[in-house]
């Protein structure tokens, strides 16, 4: 495992709440010189521990009225058919492989319950190797900073 400092640990953070942020804002918020920000953000960067960085969407102003987790038990041998088809329904925001109960975890994206029926019914349900499916719709979702990122 990699070791990181205080510095990259605080800029993190504060790349975390807002990646928008210009450099020399984040530089008299923390009280660092810009031009060592602007190579701690590169060392970081090149170091893969910044991915990318992105910006957060209010999905209801683009109709998305219904989010929800679809569990998913299916036939191993049928494994990539099933992730590649899963991939083309347009609902499906992610899939993951988990262990335990279900053998992947699809977080659907919908307009509304009729769409998102129809989602897990005729596209999800239908696909061959799925043997059942359970829908767990999200009613409300409250978002925690990871305990590595919060100041000390």
């Amino acid at each position: 495992m990699q070791r990181f400092d205080d510095l990259d640990m605080n800029l993190l953070y504060e790349l975390s709440k807002d990646s928008s942020i210009s450099v020399p804002n984040l530089s008299k918020k923390l009280g660092i010189n810009a031009s060592v920000l602007y190579s701690r953000i590169k060392r970081l960067t090149k170091k893969k521990l910044i991915k990318k960085f992105t910006i957060e969407i209010d999905n209801t102003l683009l109709g998305i009225g219904v989010k929800a987790l679809v569990g998913i038990n299916r036939d191993p041998k049928l494994k990539d058919s099933i992730h590649k088809q899963l991939m083309e329904v347009s609902e499906v925001v992610s899939i993951s492989e988990v262990t335990g109960r279900f053998d992947m975890i699809l977080r659907v994206y919908a307009e509304n319950l009729e769409s998102l029926h129809t989602a897990v019914i005729e596209k999800i349900g239908k696909i061959d190797g799925i043997q059942n499916t359970e829908t767990f719709v999200e009613l409300q979702k409250t978002d925690k900073d990871p305990d590595y990122l919060t100041k000390k």
